[in-house]
């Protein structure tokens, strides 16, 4: 097998890796979770799985950012019949907001990868923890999504002209990170409620508008 072979092999295993991890932290939580239960699954030993990552944190990290796009992690098929991912010049003003709470619901029914997240969070507050430096670079990838959008529903009046789209941006993070804690400790409460209300405030729509799908044949 050729170099290139052996690396496109390594790129599906790494991922499938990390399926079957977002699988099992999902239904069995952060404490329920083993390890050699992944390593099972994926027909390896604990060392295989460790062979992809640079530490057990370093996995859960890695785990906690495919959480929050795990399509990226979903294996091509011929037959594959999701749309393809929209450019920027696609997305409509509340696009980004959409992504965000479909992202949240998901999460309502994955509370092993909350309480992961949650807990490596917390960790991630030594700067020498692996989770460190992946956990602020996600800070900053959310907030450059959200500023531009942000700045774009002010400079269109949609917001009030002294709104500063890096401080809403702060907000937003802030109220979704909120809300995790507080549903971990109280369950009955609604994961996306915070935000839903954070978007009435910001006149956003809580919903994405239909929209129809041409006709084949026709443009």
């Amino acid at each position: 097998m050729s170099g290139r072979g052996r690396y496109a092999k390594g790129v599906e295993k790494r991922a499938e890796i990390l399926r079957t991890a977002l699988d099992v932290f999902a239904r069995e939580g952060y404490r329920g979770t083993t390890l050699r239960e992944v390593a099972e699954r994926c027909e390896l030993s604990v060392a295989g799985v460790m062979h992809y990552f640079d530490s057990r944190e370093d996995l859960l990290t890695q785990v906690i950012l495919a959480r929050d796009d795990d399509t990226a992690l979903e294996p091509a098929s011929p037959d594959d019949s999701r749309a393809p991912a929209a450019s920027p010049a696609d997305l409509g003003p509340d696009d980004g907001w959409h992504e965000l709470l479909a992202t949240v619901r998901r999460n309502a029914e994955r509370p092993g990868l909350v309480e992961l997240f949650v807990t490596l969070t917390a960790a991630a507050r030594d700067t020498s923890h692996p989770a460190h430096d992946a956990l602020a670079a996600r800070y900053d990838r959310l907030r450059a999504a959200a500023v531009p959008l942000l700045r774009a529903r002010r400079d269109a009046g949609l917001l009030p002209s002294g709104a500063d789209p890096d401080a809403l941006a702060d907000l937003v993070i802030a109220v979704a990170d909120g809300a995790q804690l507080q549903w971990l400790v109280d369950p009955a409460r609604d994961l996306s409620a915070p935000l839903e209300t954070l978007a009435g405030l910001l006149g956003l729509e809580p919903e994405p508008p239909t929209r129809s799908r041409p006709t084949p044949g026709q443009d």
